[in-house]
């Protein structure tokens, strides 16, 4: 397992070795990407990975990172909050992004 270091360290390395280059932004059905002015539903996206992050002192620096590539060849990542912080979204998209579906987090 690689030790990706803090969020910050994780999407630049994500962003610069692994080629996630999107900002993904989690929507309550879908998810964003702003700088393309597109959205994707569940089906037409992947996760590929999962890193979480826990805060040392403080639950609200709690993070997951979700690595996700699209049916169109885009790669990039997805940041939301666990537990508490979570986003609200559609059971679909929380069925998507499941952290015991069956992919590896790291």
């Amino acid at each position: 397992m690689k030790d990706y270091g803090t969020l910050s360290q994780a999407i630049n390395i994500l962003k610069l070795e692994e080629g996630y280059e999107y900002d993904f932004n989690l929507m309550d059905e879908k998810i964003e990407l702003k700088a393309e002015c597109q959205t994707y539903h569940v089906d037409d996206f992947e996760v590929d990975k999962v890193l979480r992050f826990e805060g040392m002192s403080n639950p609200d620096d709690n993070a997951i990172l979700y690595c996700i590539h699209t049916k169109d060849g885009k790669k990039g990542t997805l940041v939301d909050g666990y537990g508490i912080s979570g986003g609200q979204i559609s059971k679909e998209l929380m069925a998507k992004l499941d952290l015991k579906s069956g992919r590896e987090i790291e």
